[in-house]
């Protein structure tokens, strides 16, 4: 019986692990955004998925920024120039930076979930062109 047990509890493990996606997004130097980009900008996953950031360009870096996480959500730090794989533990809104282009812009919003994106807070603290972007972002998320 405990056998069983066990034996159901890994296959619903299983089954449940090979339900997750695998999102890809390229840290550039310029894409249809403008200079300094995530591609994509705006990324909609499910609680589970894992979204590996490419170093496509030289010089970026992939960092949640942890006061726009959702409360109990995984952080992450990537190296300047390396790949990072993160996977989206909570439902919410995942605000992505670029650690040395934060002032130019380079910004990405991941959507996990349904919750709806016009409640997406972008600080008042935040440079002005990752403001800018991120309002973007959220008005083309909006559109979707």
């Amino acid at each position: 019986m405990l056998k069983q047990l066990i034996t159901m509890m890994l296959l619903t493990l299983t089954i449940a692990t090979t339900h997750a996606a695998e999102h890809t997004v390229k840290m550039l130097n310029q894409s249809e955004w403008g200079y300094m980009s995530f591609e994509p900008s705006f990324l909609k996953v499910e609680v589970g998925d894992t979204v590996t950031f490419e170093p496509t360009t030289p010089g970026h870096n992939a960092v949640t920024i942890n006061y726009m996480i959702p409360t109990g959500a995984n952080r992450y730090r990537g190296e300047i120039g390396q790949p990072i794989t993160m996977t989206i533990n909570k439902e919410g809104f995942y605000g992505i930076e670029c650690a040395p282009h934060l002032t130019m812009g380079m910004v990405m919003i991941i959507q996990a979930g349904e919750d709806d994106i016009t409640q997406f807070k972008i600080p008042k603290t935040l440079p002005k062109q990752a403001k800018r972007r991120f309002n973007d972002i959220k008005e083309y998320a909006i559109d979707r």
